[in-house]
């Protein structure tokens, strides 16, 4: 994560507040917008810089501390996640190597398919297993969000993806947020999100 500034790729945070964001999905899912307005931010404490971080149904529990990353090019999951789900077991071994933007890697465990459920939606998404200190239960990254056909948000602390039923929508987890992005920016140890 990259803290400080007060703009993002040129844009201003005044300028995104006032950003319509519209995405219209093939006719396979119900023919319907996604879109965000000013009441989508209602509650919301602004002006925000939180990362988007939401709980989840996966493994048969709701799982707190998810990221929402974009940045990612895979999904992540804790080692301890799956062994308090006695899931160990089912980790295919598999060597990666996980390079961060500061150059910092991680060496994976392997990979596991896990099924969620995502406001009804059930998907079964391919992990990278990681034994160490990253803060998140899970990291969900770009094969998750496109194949969701997720449309997160950060400054509405909002994502929403189409169903057959039309399109639903999970609101961020600000106090898991705001706990991470103060641990990351103090870089203080033991005090992450328990699963």
């Amino acid at each position: 994560m990259i803290f400080g500034g007060n703009e993002t790729n040129g844009v201003t945070f005044s300028a995104a507040k006032k950003t319509k964001v519209s995405i219209t999905h093939s006719k396979r899912l119900r023919e319907d917008d996604i879109t965000f307005t000013d009441e989508d931010a209602d509650g919301l404490l602004l002006s925000h810089n939180d990362t988007l971080v939401i709980s989840l149904n996966v493994l048969d529990f709701k799982t707190k501390c998810v990221l929402m990353d974009p940045g990612s090019s895979t999904n992540i999951i804790q080692w301890r996640v799956l062994e308090q789900a006695k899931l160990a077991g089912n980790i295919i071994p598999a060597t990666k190597l996980l390079v961060g933007f500061n150059l910092a890697s991680v060496t994976t465990q392997g990979e596991i398919l896990v099924l969620s459920d995502t406001e009804g939606v059930m998907k079964t998404t391919i992990f990278e297993v990681v034994d160490g200190d990253m803060g998140y239960n899970i990291i969900l990254g770009r094969p998750w969000l496109h194949e969701m056909k997720v449309v997160p948000l950060t400054y509405h602390q909002l994502l929403k993806f189409p169903t057959p039923e039309g399109i639903k929508q999970i609101r961020g987890d600000k106090p898991a947020g705001r706990e991470m992005n103060t641990i990351l920016i103090s870089n203080s140890k033991g005090n992450e999100c328990a699963a």
